[in-house]
């Protein structure tokens, strides 16, 4: 085989684990309200580091694909439009703008800690605004009780994440081998 066909493949193969994952870590869920804590954030934001932009799109796209055709990949083990379409539904569209922008920062500025770091806070406010906004549409929470049950308990989740995604991604990155 080529290396070409090679290193598809092995992007492929990856885009469908980290798929995989992120459907694991919804099952690592926390009911607190309209928004539970979960561990998919970490998942996705390993997919940008990793995958890249493209890659990482791939793999979160499958993701809501499945959860969108019924499969039990959503928090608490749910599927199906319904919960693309309810309170949550924003912060799991917001995955793909994230783990894009997620993998373009990490391309474009050679794959640092520091710029890592930049590259999952920006993907967590794109995350945090697109949920924030449809909780609110789909609500009519005020902006105040929105931040309050959509934001605020997370911030402190999503550090650790971020700050557990830096090391895991130094280890990964020359095992997976996936640069062109």
């Amino acid at each position: 085989m080529n290396t070409n066909h090679s290193i598809q493949l092995r992007k492929t193969a990856y885009a469908s684990l980290f798929a995989a994952l992120t459907a694991a870590g919804a099952y690592l869920s926390i009911p607190i309200g309209p928004v539970p804590i979960v561990l998919q954030n970490l998942f996705i934001f390993l997919a940008g580091l990793l995958l890249g932009s493209r890659m990482g799109l791939a793999s979160v796209g499958v993701y809501l694909l499945a959860g969108a055709c019924g499969f039990p990949v959503f928090a608490g083990g749910t599927g199906g439009i319904g919960r693309l379409l309810g309170p949550t539904g924003g912060y799991l569209f917001g995955y793909l703008p994230a783990v894009y922008i997620i993998g373009l920062i990490t391309e474009k500025t050679g794959r640092h800690a520091a710029f890592d770091v930049i590259a999952m806070c920006c993907g967590s406010v794109v995350i945090y605004a697109c949920g924030l906004s449809w909780l609110k549409l789909l609500t009519g929470m005020t902006l105040a009780k929105t931040l309050i049950v959509g934001m605020y308990p997370f911030i402190l989740g999503d550090a650790l994440k971020i700050a557990a995604a830096i090391p895991i991604a130094k280890a990964l990155r020359p095992i997976m081998r996936i640069k062109d």
